[in-house]
């Protein structure tokens, strides 16, 4: 477990970006405000994604092509109770080795999320900053 300001969960997850190779599948678990979005605007820039990295709580989900030919997929469902058509998005996503598949508020799209996934548990505390509890199934040992 960290605990981390702002400044240093972008500075985290910038350097967690440059271990990414293709095929993560990493599931963050926050409530509104916790801080799910600076993490992957700090994972985009360490993958080398030049665009404005945006929550995409409204579109669904956003692309972003990062180095060495891979794809940042990052994906919202806190707006569906059922992801519907979603779920043969992500079961896609998830299935191409050149993808980094984030997803954000997952419970409606849980059944077709590999167990072999990452789980980034993110508390904002308002007196330290944000606590990152990582979940690395031993597929993904070379991200510890």
């Amino acid at each position: 477990m960290k605990i981390l300001t702002d400044k240093d969960m972008k500075k985290f997850s910038e350097s967690f970006a440059k271990k990414l190779h293709g095929g993560e599948i990493i599931e963050l678990v926050g409530d509104v405000g916790a801080g799910k979005t600076t993490f992957v605007k700090g994972l985009a820039k360490g993958l080398n994604i030049d665009d404005d990295v945006q929550s995409p709580s409204f579109t669904i989900s956003r692309i972003y092509q990062a180095r060495n030919d891979l794809t940042l997929s990052h994906y919202d469902f806190y707006r569906l109770a059922d992801a519907g058509i979603m779920k043969m998005e992500i079961a896609e996503s998830v299935a191409d080795a050149k993808n980094i598949t984030i997803v954000e508020w997952g419970e409606s799209v849980r059944e077709v999320l590999p167990d072999a996934r990452i789980v980034m548990k993110i508390n904002y505390l308002p007196e330290t900053g944000r606590e990152i509890a990582m979940e690395i199934p031993a597929e993904f040992a070379y991200l510890k």
